[in-house]
């Protein structure tokens, strides 16, 4: 995944607040907060989880679906950023 060593830092960046994130989750949970925070710090994870897969899908299609040297106007080009906003769309 040669791809994901370019954007390691940005990917581990997401990761590390996710894991905030689950965390914040977890000490909820311990603390018996009310099920109203608990379901909306679920469903902020699960936000986070799904930026973070969406990050690395659209780093895999610029990668191994784009060529650099083909024109922006390209067709094959032109259908992988769409896909990149159909992930983008349904994941984030």
């Amino acid at each position: 995944m040669s791809h994901v060593e370019k954007e390691k830092k940005k990917l581990l960046n997401r990761l590390k607040r996710l894991k905030g994130q689950i965390e914040a989750l977890e000490r909820a949970i311990e603390e018996d907060r009310e099920c109203a925070r608990v379901l909306q710090q679920a469903t902020s994870c699960r936000g986070a989880l799904n930026g973070f897969i969406a990050e690395v899908i659209e780093d895999h299609i610029r990668e191994h679906m784009i060529n650099p040297a083909t024109a922006r106007d390209d067709p094959r080009t032109v259908a992988a950023e769409e896909l990149v906003e159909i992930v983008h769309a349904y994941l984030t």
